[in-house]
């Protein structure tokens, strides 16, 4: 298995190779991405575990995409939403509420 940053690398260099990131736009990315976290949802929703997997790591290509055309680089914003949450305290109850504390 690859590192984090190994994999976010050669996603950028297939986008480059592509055309993605010089000739996208953030905007149309997301709707990228909104197609593929639908398939997620389908994917679970039939608990196929081959597609859950194939339609997270499309998700991250794709935002691995926006994250590049805005120069920034994709495990940064992973790292800034953990600052935001790691001291958040609480749990998440039976019904799939979150309780703050």
């Amino acid at each position: 298995m690859n590192s984090f940053n190994i994999v976010e690398l050669d996603v950028i260099r297939w986008g480059e190779a592509r055309g993605i990131i010089e000739n996208s736009t953030s905007a149309a990315q997301v709707i990228k991405t909104q197609e593929e976290v639908q398939e997620l949802v389908d994917a679970i929703a039939a608990k196929n575990k081959d597609e859950i997997i194939d339609a997270i790591g499309d998700v991250m290509v794709t935002l691995t995409m926006i994250a590049a055309i805005e120069d920034v680089p994709l495990v940064e914003c992973y790292y800034h939403a953990y600052q935001q949450i790691k001291n958040r305290k609480g749990y998440l109850n039976k019904d799939g509420i979150f309780i703050k504390e």
